[in-house]
């Protein structure tokens, strides 16, 4: 007899279905008798919810000073360019979205990785002699920060170690160290307008690392690197047979005097993932369409990883399907006119925030080439009532009610960053509190009298 059969007796007198717990011998046991786990509640969160950490908010959200009430709060801080309403997308790409809605065809479940008609798309779009693609090369995903994610989710394995800029974007961190990755910060040099220590980057490498993550335009630098310094990146790269992760999502959005260069044109034998999305570029973060761009022209990942990055976008089925309907349309309707108007308004405030904060004594901004931000060096010692970057702009809001990030959230102590989006005359005006923060509590160094004599 089947051992998993309940045999009905003649009695009347049955136990409720739900209350006989059947074992593989056919007895039925009450569920008080039952051997194993004891039944008590021990409800915990997971280990990777514990090492899920995010600087930014950890920092932001201690920072319990309350601005002055008396000045209305400037926010510097957000990285969303469409907070203060004066950068509208362009109504091409409104219009595309709108298209795809009424149009019916996008309301079901899309591949995970995407519709490939929207996939031919991106291929179509950023395929070039020096870095071709197909729509085989395309991944579509729920954002940019969703497309590092799977990459490093495909690259690593807990106990191995990544390379990421210093100061950089905390996500990586935030993501690496919840799949119990290991973190390698190599440094960028602000004396060389944020290019990379290629020296100390190359002694970091280990039998463990398993990518390199560049960041070109970066946040929070606003640095672009040139033709030359990415190759020299590259042949790191190369030498060591490390596979890069290069997170664009700020490609293309340069100032008139520098140029955005994708890392795949520059190599044939560096494997790379490159990063993407509509976020910063179409000023539509909200929209969530990002992608993944697969350069693999040696066939060093072979399918394995790129069968990976599918397998990976199946745990979650992709981005909108309206976006992607819309795809199309944006690429090829939006006018070049946007994208100029964009670049010079950022180009146009970055210029008056360096000029404005280059005069104030104690601050070493960072004259920046492209993407939305500033970094601003604080010279601590003229400012001793405060112990860090952090005290300084609590200080500052506080006082002035100017909301700047501490660069402790993107490991690097003694700076701030300054988002460069907002109107300019809010640009303005929060130069000008800072210039009389600065002047309230700036000390001479000691044994520089002279200088603040003149």
């Amino acid at each position: 007899m089947d051992p998993c059969v309940i045999q009905m007796t003649g009695s009347g007198n049955l136990p409720s279905v739900l209350d006989v717990h059947v074992n593989i011998s056919g007895r039925s046991s009450a569920p008080g008798k039952m051997k194993g786990r004891k039944a008590r509640w021990a409800v915990r969160p997971s280990d990777l919810s514990n090492r899920t950490f995010n600087p930014i908010r950890a920092i932001v959200d201690n920072m319990k000073v309350k601005p002055n009430p008396n000045k209305t709060m400037i926010a510097l801080s957000i990285g969303d360019p469409t907070v203060f309403g004066n950068l509208p997308t362009d109504p091409e790409i409104i219009q595309a979205l709108k298209d795809a809605l009424d149009s019916g065809k996008y309301n079901g479940y899309a591949p995970a990785i995407g519709y490939l008609s929207s996939r031919e798309e991106i291929a179509s779009y950023y395929h070039c002699p020096k870095a071709p693609l197909e729509a085989k090369d395309v991944i579509l995903t729920n954002g940019c920060s969703q497309a590092i994610d799977l990459c490093l989710a495909v690259l690593a394995n807990p106990g191995q170690n990544i390379l990421v800029p210093r100061p950089g974007f905390c996500l990586y961190r935030s993501l690496a160290e919840s799949m119990g990755i290991e973190v390698k910060l190599y440094n960028l040099l602000p004396e060389k307008s944020w290019e990379v220590d290629l020296k100390q980057l190359e002694s970091l490498i280990d039998e463990k690392t398993a990518c390199l993550v560049v960041n070109n335009p970066s946040n929070p630098c606003g640095s672009v690197f040139s033709k030359s310094h990415l190759r020299k990146i590259l042949a790191v790269a190369a030498r060591q047979c490390i596979p890069i992760l290069a997170d664009e999502i700020y490609g293309d959005m340069v100032f008139s005097d520098s140029k955005f260069e994708p890392l795949a044109t520059l190599s044939s034998n560096v494997p790379i993932l490159s990063c993407g999305g509509l976020a910063k570029r179409w000023l539509v973060p909200g929209w969530r369409l990002g992608w993944i761009l697969i350069h693999d022209r040696r066939d060093i990942f072979g399918n394995e990883i790129r069968d990976g990055l599918v397998r990976l976008s199946q745990r979650i089925l992709g981005p909108c399907t309206i976006v992607q309907g819309a795809l199309k349309n944006i690429l090829r309707r939006t006018p070049q006119e946007f994208y100029h108007n964009t670049l010079s308004f950022l180009k146009s405030n970055a210029d008056l925030c360096y000029g404005a904060l280059a005069a104030i004594p104690g601050l070493r901004p960072v004259h920046p080439s492209g993407a939305m931000y500033l970094m601003v060096g604080i010279e601590m010692e003229h400012f001793p009532e405060f112990e860090n970057d952090v005290e300084f702009t609590e200080r500052l809001v506080a006082e002035q009610s100017v909301h700047c990030l501490p660069a402790t959230c993107f490991e690097y102590p003694s700076f701030f960053r300054v988002v460069i989006t907002v109107p300019e005359v809010m640009i303005l005006e929060a130069c000008s509190r800072i210039q009389e923060f600065c002047e309230q509590h700036y000390h001479c160094a000691e044994g520089s009298q002279e200088e603040c004599d003149k």
